[in-house]
């Protein structure tokens, strides 16, 4: 499954996205009143955004937004012709509801499908969907995207892990797709009942909805023997399909810029960031008809970069999310972000990929305890394990724990549904 366009000129691209762009901030005018007044009071008319030279011109969408206008103070569209509607998976306030037409639907499955195929999966490939199903969009818009590439889905949902090996074994599962916490959960569900998880068939794990390290992906391609796949979408934008991988380069996630347009900017100012630099990244939808969003401030972390790739698209690509904006841990004085304090950790090969961050206030002085698991054959000597990883932290981070366990394997709890917490603030 090829289309042309992801491989067209940079210049047939940008004439592309012009064109949806004016269709889109007319659509958001015309048709959601909160755009009509956002546009308004910035002095824009749809008439004033001629190309993408003129995308700074508009106004920022954020999260507050989504929440003053709930729940559907946001759609351009009446219900009749709403096909589905989704929601945020939040964990704090209301979520964000978010619909869908019929043609965005089908735009969904196009761009799960164009993902899959640039991850090197095909219509012979049986394809086990460990996403949840339900309000949140994983699980629907993976089985989508099987759907639409041709291929075989095992719509095997989120949790019961033993029975996902089962399937993984006796069908003999060609790829998975879920976050890459529960693809180490998976190993390891596996391995306990007896399973070497790198003699099933999986020979790609297609994560996302959550950041993954580079460790962490070196974690999950060693545990099961597969290639790690990242892909990477959100609820309020279409969900997973924004961007993804290709298996050619493994160098960076190919934003499907026919239909999201991709900003960095400095996410304390708000002001554009060259190529290269690290920012919130920022995307507009080009297609979407039931719930267009102009400039959504996403939240999180990355680079973008449009320099040449092995495997010949075109379109700019995002890194790995390193964090997001509102995830930095400001402690004594020092940012730091999970991620990092992440890949400090597993650089030790004694040091299981587990870990849990906790933050405590004692009278005006932040605390920070990190837990983390020692592999589950550890034979050394703990007290000199601690030493070192102190130290690294230190050198790398400039910062070193209040506390540092290193607790027995198995000690922090798993996840089989949802994404992973590892920080808990109890300021």
């Amino acid at each position: 499954m090829v289309e042309s366009i992801e491989y067209a000129s940079r210049d047939e691209l940008r004439e592309l996205q012009s064109e949806r762009l004016q269709s889109a901030v007319a659509h958001a005018y015309e048709n959601v009143p909160f755009y009509r007044d956002r546009l308004d009071d910035a002095g824009v008319s749809p008439g004033d955004v001629e190309s993408v030279d003129d995308i700074g011109t508009l106004p920022f969408t954020t999260k507050a937004d989504f929440r003053a206008e709930y729940p559907d103070g946001l759609f351009a569209v009446d219900d009749d012709e709403l096909r589905r509607i989704h929601a945020s998976s939040g964990t704090t306030g209301k979520p964000k509801i978010v619909g869908y037409t019929e043609a965005d639907l089908d735009l969904w499955h196009e761009v799960m499908a164009r993902s899959m195929a640039a991850a090197g999966l095909d219509a012979n490939d049986t394809i086990q969907n460990a996403y949840g199903y339900g309000l949140f969009t994983g699980g629907l818009g993976f089985h989508g995207g099987v759907e639409e590439l041709g291929a075989a889905v095992i719509p095997a949902g989120s949790g019961n892990t033993q029975r996902q090996v089962d399937l993984a074994r006796d069908l003999e599962s060609d790829a998975i797709g879920c976050t890459p916490s529960y693809a180490l959960y998976f190993a390891e569900t596996a391995a306990e009942m007896g399973v070497d998880p790198r003699d099933l068939s999986i020979s790609t794990v297609l994560y996302g909805a959550e950041p993954c390290t580079d460790p962490m992906r070196e974690e999950i391609e060693g545990r099961l023997g597969a290639t790690g796949i990242e892909n990477y979408g959100l609820s309020e934008v279409i969900g997973p399909g924004v961007a993804v991988e290709c298996h050619e380069a493994q160098d960076g996630m190919h934003i499907w810029e026919d239909h999201f347009y991709p900003e960095v900017i400095d996410p304390q100012t708000g002001e554009p960031l060259p190529e290269g630099e690290e920012g919130e990244l920022v995307l507009t939808s080009l297609s979407k008809e039931a719930l267009p969003v102009l400039r959504y401030r996403t939240g999180d972390l990355t680079t973008l970069t449009s320099d040449e790739c092995a495997c010949g698209r075109t379109m700019v690509r995002m890194d790995s999310v390193t964090g997001r904006a509102d995830d930095l841990l400001i402690v004594r004085g020092v940012n730091l972000y999970p991620s990092q304090i992440e890949d400090v950790v597993l650089e030790f090969d004694a040091v299981a990929p587990y870990y849990r961050i906790d933050l405590y206030r004692e009278d005006t002085l932040d605390r920070l305890e990190l837990t983390v698991e020692l592999v589950d054959d550890f034979d050394g000597d703990v007290d000199r394990l601690r030493d070192e990883l102190l130290e690294r932290l230190q050198n790398a981070l400039s910062f070193r724990p209040d506390e540092l366990e290193l607790a027995e394997y198995g000690t922090i709890e798993r996840t089989e549904v949802g994404k992973v917490k590892r920080v808990y603030d109890h300021r």
